[in-house]
């Protein structure tokens, strides 16, 4: 991903193989906003302990740094589920209820989840100029949170897996998300590939570390989307505390991050294999 600093000090990322496609597409660090510690700085939660106000000039930071309106941002409750909710222009400005990802194909409809270990993805369908992001905790990932907004986005816009372009966002990573058996057991049951998302670095008597980018890259792969069309970050969000917030590494005491996405009026479809 590459890490751009705007004109107001809010810091984001983006995703390389986006660059050329008709899309916009950012995940917001910790950097440009006015929350205090814990929530330094760019904070976009009102339910740990920062205040509206504060959140609402974080809200207005970012708006300003991508050049959005944000009264028009959608948001949603997020239940760690896999509901996906389907928006257009009439809601604009609007939270969807227990939802956990948000599909559109609305120009000029930002659209807005929030993180902090949680992966974050999102879709492009270039062939219908359609874009989805998604919220995947180890909940969303072994329930198919993921695979959920891609058929989702097949059933209202025709998309075909096979043209579309993914990102998958900064969060934990394989070397920081150590699970107990609850989790892994749920992973053998309900994961093709078990083994190999699950490691034992500290040896098999101890609890394993949960592998949730690779998780979702076979999700997405199993339902259609070539491998070569999946750009994984590869921030380990529990060992990148300097710019995003980490649940786990600063154990809850923190804010929530963002990732935002949306479309430009036309679109055109991107190449084939971009990483």
């Amino acid at each position: 991903m590459q890490r751009i600093t705007h004109a107001n000090g809010v810091v984001t990322y983006a995703f390389e193989s986006f660059a050329d496609l008709p899309v916009s597409v950012h995940v917001s660090t910790r950097h440009g906003g006015v929350s205090p510690a814990p929530w330094n700085t760019l904070n976009f939660s009102i339910f740990r302990g920062d205040t509206p106000d504060r959140v609402r000039q974080n809200q207005q930071l970012l708006a300003t740094a991508l050049r959005i309106d944000p009264g028009a941002i959608v948001r949603c409750r997020q239940t760690h589920g896999t509901r996906v909710a389907k928006v257009d222009s009439a809601d604009a400005g609007q939270w969807q209820e227990d939802c956990d990802a948000l599909i559109t194909d609305a120009p000029h409809l930002p659209l807005m989840l929030l993180f902090a270990d949680c992966v974050p993805l999102v879709l492009y369908d270039p062939a219908h100029h359609a874009v989805g992001i998604c919220h995947a905790g180890w909940r969303g990932t072994v329930n198919g949170a993921a695979a959920a907004t891609l058929w989702a986005m097949q059933a209202a816009y025709d998309t075909n897996p096979a043209d579309v372009c993914a990102g998958i966002g900064p969060s934990i990573g394989p070397a920081s998300y150590q699970v107990g058996p609850e989790v892994a057991d749920l992973v053998y049951a309900k994961l093709p590939g078990a083994a190999e998302l699950l490691s034992f670095p500290q040896g098999p008597a101890e609890n394993p570390y949960f592998d949730l980018w690779q998780a979702n890259v076979n999700q997405l792969v199993e339902a259609g989307v070539p491998a070569a069309q999946i750009e994984v970050s590869r921030i380990d969000t529990a060992q990148t505390t300097s710019d995003f917030f980490s649940h786990r590494a600063e154990q809850g005491r923190c804010g929530l991050f963002g990732m935002v996405a949306w479309l430009p009026q036309n679109g055109r479809r991107c190449a084939a294999g971009t990483k």
